[in-house]
């Protein structure tokens, strides 16, 4: 009889804290074939987020990035082949530079941004680049997808939620507060906030321009997003069509456009970042993951709300920013209830959100994050701040965010413990 050599014991390695570097994005280009972006390959436009990322920061040796993570909804044509892969040989990344794809629907990048800081977190890597790509133009959503029939036959979900514009009218229905009259009203507001903070100048500097070359129209910039509408007024959203049933309450002008675009952003390890001098621009402090019935499925946020404040053990009070992807004007509705937060809460979406400017699926969640980013730069005497999504088929995501501008920061060492 044999024994297996007795191993010492090591205490468990200390978790590393994860931070967001720099975010950028494309502008966003509706999703229609006289679009922005008809006749540009959905790579490319990652590969421009990426190589931005790095001009932006020269003081990163591209050999030290040890992972790349792009999403995408629709992993097919130019937006399949192992995006974070395919993406950085595009976009110059030294051959040892791995990368891989993701999926979880709207909450791709979110979801490529949370895995890459996890292994930061083990101790597995450094420095790595998250983020995702949506041509909805090239890819409807859902497409060229096969459901399992088994979802409707034995009654698992019902047989009108896969279709998202269904889900919120689904919403209206089983909350009554939840009224036409505001959701009216809050479309109207995201676009006039984002218009306001375009004004202002704080749209243009997070994103990089797109070389375009159009068979029909010639070589084009695109520099500026193709989807909002200022000027946008109640009355006009009123006289909208319900595509989603007739007599709805759910309209083009309460619902974000069909878009095409890519988002990027640069994490590393906080004590990584200061040996190679790279700014900070937020610090992860947790993260969480819920499912809701996908019927619903704008229910998603609330839940992961909850868990992600439970994990950090902080209250829904000690939130002093909030970045909601606004897919359906209803569905950030039911979370602000849920939170007990008023409709034109000034800490909600202050630069507007999606209605206005567009979400192009996958990349959606480094656009949140990028602008919650630049608005603890803001606003320093604000220490925490959340980005949340809802996503298809009865999901939600949430991140907390830390500001490092806040006087209550402290950066951490190798070892995790605060200066």
């Amino acid at each position: 009889m044999t024994t297996e050599p007795t191993r010492p014991s090591r205490p468990a390695p200390p978790v590393r804290r994860a931070v967001f570097v720099d975010g950028v994005r494309t502008p966003f280009g509706r999703a229609r074939k006289d679009g922005l972006y008809a006749s540009t390959r959905a790579d490319d436009l990652a590969v421009r987020t990426v190589r931005e990322l790095l001009r932006r920061h020269p003081q990163l040796p591209p050999e030290r990035i040890d992972d790349v993570a792009i999403a995408a909804t629709t992993q097919t044509g130019d937006q399949g082949l192992t995006l974070g892969r395919t993406v950085g040989v595009l976009a110059g990344l030294p051959r040892s530079v791995p990368g891989f794809a993701i999926d979880r629907m709207c909450a791709g990048a979110m979801t490529a941004v949370t895995t890459a800081a996890a292994s930061i977190g083990v101790g597995a890597q450094d420095v790595l680049l998250a983020g995702g790509v949506e041509h909805m133009g090239h890819h409807p959503m859902g497409f060229d997808a096969e459901p399992n029939p088994r979802f409707v036959s034995e009654r698992l979900v019902a047989p009108d939620a896969l279709n998202m514009g269904v889900t919120a009218e689904n919403l209206h229905d089983r909350y009554p507060a939840l009224t036409r009259e505001r959701a009216d009203a809050y479309g109207v507001a995201s676009q006039d906030k984002y218009a306001a903070a375009l004004a202002a100048g704080k749209i243009s500097p997070d994103l990089v321009p797109v070389a375009l070359r159009d068979p029909e129209r010639g070589w084009g910039l695109a520099t500026a997003d193709e989807p909002p509408r200022p000027g946008t007024t109640r009355e006009a959203i009123l006289a909208l069509p319900t595509p989603f049933r007739p007599g709805g309450r759910v309209t083009a002008g309460t619902a974000a456009p069909l878009t095409d675009g890519a988002a990027a952003c640069l994490l590393a390890a906080e004590d990584t970042a200061a040996d190679l001098g790279l700014p900070v621009r937020m610090r992860l402090v947790s993260f969480a993951y819920a499912g809701v019935e996908p019927e619903v499925m704008g229910l998603g946020p609330v839940p992961a709300t909850h868990k992600a404040l439970e994990r950090a053990g902080l209250g829904i009070e000690d939130i002093g920013l909030f970045e909601i992807n606004e897919a359906f004007a209803v569905q950030v509705l039911a979370f602000l209830d849920a939170f007990g937060l008023p409709d034109d809460d000034p800490r909600v979406n202050p630069y507007g959100g999606a209605i206005a400017v567009g979400h192009p699926l996958a990349s959606s969640g480094v656009r949140l994050m990028t602008q919650l980013a630049r608005q603890f730069a803001e606003h320093p005497e604000v220490r925490y701040g959340l980005t949340t999504m809802c996503v298809g088929l009865g999901q939600g995501g949430t991140v907390i965010w830390e500001n490092p501008h806040h006087e209550d920061y402290r950066p951490t060492t190798t070892e995790g413990s605060a200066r």
